[in-house]
């Protein structure tokens, strides 16, 4: 009896799925790894890229043409503050993005540990 195990990132990739999502542009890296797994293991499609920014610039690109909205897939700490051109250029013209990235343990939350940035609070200002 080898019963598939069904993890968060797993139903996050589902979810995304029901909404739509066709594809996802983005760098792997640290504390992502269990969402690329789970993407790697379903039919849709990610698109590579060199460098975050340059995900949020191709995934603001595709909403633009398509019509849907670009999602992007980074790590947590450099990896989702390398994406904040991209979001602000997306933000002030109205074209819709979602950004995942990963992030520390909660526990870890406040430590200094490694890839650690307060990704909700940077883009305040």
């Amino acid at each position: 009896m080898n019963k598939k195990q069904c993890t968060a990132a797993a139903k996050l990739i589902d979810i995304l799925k029901n909404q739509g999502v066709e594809c996802m542009f983005g760098l792997p890296g640290g504390n992502a790894i269990p969402i690329f797994d789970a993407l790697a293991q379903s039919d849709m499609k990610l698109v590579l890229t060199r460098h975050e920014q340059g995900a949020t610039h191709m995934a603001d690109g595709y909403a633009r043409s398509s019509g849907k909205p670009g999602v992007v897939l980074v790590t947590s700490g450099p990896g989702a503050t390398n994406t904040l051109t991209g979001v602000m250029t997306a933000m002030m013209d109205s074209v819709p993005m979602v950004v995942l990235c990963g992030q520390q343990l909660t526990s870890n939350l406040g430590l200094d540990t490694f890839q650690e940035a307060d990704v909700s609070g940077i883009p305040i200002p």
